[in-house]
């Protein structure tokens, strides 16, 4: 009887704990956001993280890739009503930007922000489309020159608790902590400056070997309607594969590596023999490692050498953004990557590629010097030089 009137006394604690901790929610949410708190500029804590970007970019952007730190590579950012322009070498933007790699024109003319300047030049506006077209999380042309295209830090909060909130249940909607939620997407100003790493390397990619990008991107229609998603057995054969690299990353000497990654492989080549998987999905599977496993590694990377750079310091302005928390903390988002690569198998979209992708780049760089100057080549992938570091890791042990 003292049993059960325990556990009724700890049900009702745990009750009105869980009320109050909704009821705080609910009113922190009330006070969330809904517009941008600067639209027609950016914000000095937006301007400040753009210019960490560019700097960090320059001074350890060589580290993770040659020549990507010293490359041209304008950013646009944008807002629920402008898209802003910044970087760009000329003094006269042409006119809007081209969708890639449909090569569509979309925007209209840019125009000298007003009374606004940033890192000490001047930056460009236009107001989005009133269709609804936005330049996208990726990256688009101006000219002929590549951009990295994203959302303001601002706004990208603001539209992630639209999406939760439309996506939830009408009675949960009000009391989710949304600030949370956002906090494990974005992971602070340092999260939304490595995903601006993410784009740029997009424009990089397209600067150096824009017919592989077009390519990569024009493959996605068909490979997704075709791909075998929802088969079980495929899925586990998938999942074999994950966690095959997920222990290959994680490994403590070369030897154990490279022993996984001919694991990995093998395991790669069973699973599409036993799918009949063909070879148009084969290269579908191998595009979009390239394209997003790829940007997702340097997306990694850049964190990595920020975080281990003792010299580097960030831009002064950074230390008045709350967001912003230095980049030591690399190995809890490193760990949180590591776990997810084994939660992707039965993902369904090209999410799994982004993670199959970055770990094979991490192999690479244990075991193939100079990977990725051979990564441009037509028809070279990523799986093509594992099994070209896994043969010759072989034949040097001989």
């Amino acid at each position: 009887m003292k049993l059960i009137k325990w556990l009724g006394k700890g049900f009702l604690g745990i009750t009105a704990l869980v009320l109050i901790l909704a009821g705080i929610s609910a009113l922190i949410n009330r006070n969330l956001p809904t517009e941008s708190t600067e639209v027609e500029r950016l914000s000095d804590r937006e301007k400040a993280r753009l210019s960490e970007f560019f700097q960090v970019r320059q001074e350890v952007g060589g580290e993770v890739w040659p020549g990507w730190d010293t490359a041209v590579i304008p950013v646009i950012v944008y807002n629920e009503a402008y898209a802003f322009l910044l970087g760009y070498p000329d003094a006269d933007p042409p006119v809007g930007w081209f969708k890639v790699p449909q090569d569509s024109p979309k925007g209209t003319d840019w125009e000298r922000v007003p009374d606004d300047l940033f890192n000490g030049t001047p930056y460009y506006r236009q107001p989005l489309p009133t269709n609804g077209d936005t330049p996208q999380a990726f990256t688009v042309r101006v000219g002929e020159q590549w951009v990295a295209s994203m959302t303001t830090m601002e706004w990208m909060e603001i539209s992630l608790a639209d999406q939760f909130r439309s996506d939830l249940p009408s009675f949960l909607a009000p009391v989710i902590p949304y600030g949370l939620l956002n906090n494990l997407f974005i992971r602070g100003s340092e999260g939304y400056i490595s995903l601006l790493a993410h784009e740029s390397f997009h424009a990089y990619q397209g600067t150096i070997a824009p017919e592989k990008l077009a390519a990569a991107e024009n493959s996605t229609p068909s490979g997704e309607a075709q791909y075998p998603w929802d088969d079980a057995a495929f899925q586990a054969d998938w999942q074999a594969e994950l966690d095959i690299l997920a222990e290959a990353i994680q490994a403590d000497s070369d030897e154990a590596t490279a022993e996984l990654a001919r694991q990995f492989l093998a395991q790669r080549a069973e699973r599409r023999e036993a799918a009949g998987l063909s070879s148009d999905l084969v290269q579908y599977e191998q595009q979009r490692e390239w394209l997003e496993g790829l940007a997702r590694y340097v997306e990694l990377t850049i964190w990595q050498q920020a975080a281990l750079d003792e010299m580097y310091a960030p831009v002064a302005a950074l230390q008045e953004d709350g967001d912003f928390s230095g980049y030591d903390s690399f190995d809890k988002r490193w760990n949180q990557e590591v776990g997810q690569i084994g939660r992707m198998a039965d993902d369904f979209g090209d999410g799994r590629f982004y993670y199959s992708g970055m770990a094979q780049a991490m192999l690479l760089d244990q075991l193939l010097p100079h990977w990725q100057e051979q990564v441009w080549a037509e028809g070279v992938f990523l799986d093509d030089l594992l099994a070209r570091a896994v043969a010759e890791t072989a034949q040097n042990s001989e």
